[in-house]
């Protein structure tokens, strides 16, 4: 198979949009270019701090106006056609572009300013922040990307060939390592929505990253927990779970499980073997097991049930100036879906307290899980 090949152009906007092509693509290296009139990009949104907390809220207004479940034939996700011009102006394996109504950005501060180093902890009152208090504000600067796995306007991560799979991830790997290179990013986010349940405004088969101007909440918790602990806290997570009866596949490279204090009714965890921070991190070998590792998973996800299980894949990342040697890698897919046709909603406990209340019993997820691996082909 030959190189994956990366195609870099722009959106009449000034958007950049980058195109994948897999390594066994037909496609031509030729690129058609977007005809759309250009629009103007939307302001910055604006970040207030909670001062009960210390995290920082966006306020993306532009995003109320974005598009919501519209019909196949207006799809914004698909290949421009005559009569439908849409964000992507030819025919692609992969495609990556800056979103029309981000949630942090577009702009970024100018490089050697106080901005251009980032907020830090969200919950930190250090580097720009000022303190906790009411009122405080601060431009939320950053980038958010979408990443369009095919363009097939329906399936899923499961549908993908394995070429198609591997060039996702080759596509993850890219964009980690040069959001991180941006001013102000302080940690980059690979995810997936995937089902209206979990709230998806687009049907087509497609992802996001969001590079964030500060160390998000999730990841300053764990990082209160190894300062705890201590730096070896993920190892001896994976350790840990390793010799216990929710492992679902053990490759080379990664350990798939169901962790041990499993919030949601569906949850699985996958962690390395050795410590990489990030996708930009990874080997080649380990890109290549996490797109069979992946694909499969996904699928055993939709063999739980005789209809599609909505999830949330959130590929955990380390910040960058902080917790590197000590955050790997790390994938968490969670779905509410605790039986065929009921759902776990966040009610008073975990809504008003952040205290969830499990269930299913983890060991219980992982019985199932293995019963739809044993009929998955790789």
């Amino acid at each position: 198979m030959s190189a994956i090949a990366k195609r870099v152009t722009r959106l009449s906007d000034g958007r950049e949009l980058i195109y994948f092509d897999d390594g066994d693509t037909k496609l031509s290296p030729e690129r058609k270019p977007d005809e759309r009139p250009p629009e103007p990009r939307p302001p910055v949104p604006e970040l207030r701090l909670d001062p009960l907390t210390g995290e920082w809220i966006s306020v993306a207004v532009a995003r109320q106006n974005r598009a919501f479940l519209p019909p196949a034939d207006l799809d914004p996700l698909a290949p421009t056609t005559p009569g439908h011009l849409t964000e992507i102006p030819d025919m692609y394996d992969v495609a990556v572009f800056e979103n029309k109504s981000p949630s942090f950005g577009p702009a970024l501060p100018a490089p050697g300013t106080a901005d251009a180093a980032g907020l830090g902890d969200s919950r930190e009152t250090t580097g720009n922040a000022d303190g906790i208090g009411p009122g405080r504000t601060h431009p939320a600067y950053g980038r958010c990307e979408v990443v369009c796995f095919s363009p097939e306007r329906t399936g899923s991560w499961g549908d993908l060939t394995l070429s198609r799979a591997r060039t996702v991830v080759e596509a993850w790997a890219d964009r980690t390592e040069a959001l991180s290179a941006l001013p102000g990013i302080q940690q980059v986010y690979v995810f997936e929505n995937r089902g209206k349940e979990i709230g998806v405004t687009l049907h087509h088969p497609h992802g996001q990253i969001y590079a964030y101007p500060y160390v998000t909440p999730r990841t300053s918790r764990l990082l209160d927990s190894v300062q705890a602990y201590g730096p070896q806290l993920m190892a001896d997570i994976l350790a840990f779970e390793q010799k216990s009866e929710r492992v679902l596949i053990r490759g080379e490279h990664f350990t798939v499980f169901v962790p041990f204090a499993a919030r949601w009714p569906i949850e699985v965890h996958v962690l390395p073997h050795r410590h990489v921070p990030d996708f930009a991190a990874t080997s080649a070998a380990e890109r290549d097991e996490i797109a069979v590792m992946y694909r499969k998973l996904v699928r055993a996800i939709d063999h739980l049930y005789d209809t599609p299980t909505p999830y949330i894949a959130a590929w955990h990342q380390a910040p960058l100036r902080r917790g590197r040697d000590e955050i790997r890698l790390m994938l968490q897919i969670t779905s509410p879906r605790r039986a065929a046709d009921k759902l776990k909603y966040l009610a008073g406990s975990e809504t008003g307290m952040g205290a969830f209340i499990g269930d299913i019993a983890p060991e219980a997820t992982a019985e199932r899980f293995r019963a739809a691996l044993s009929v998955i082909s790789d």
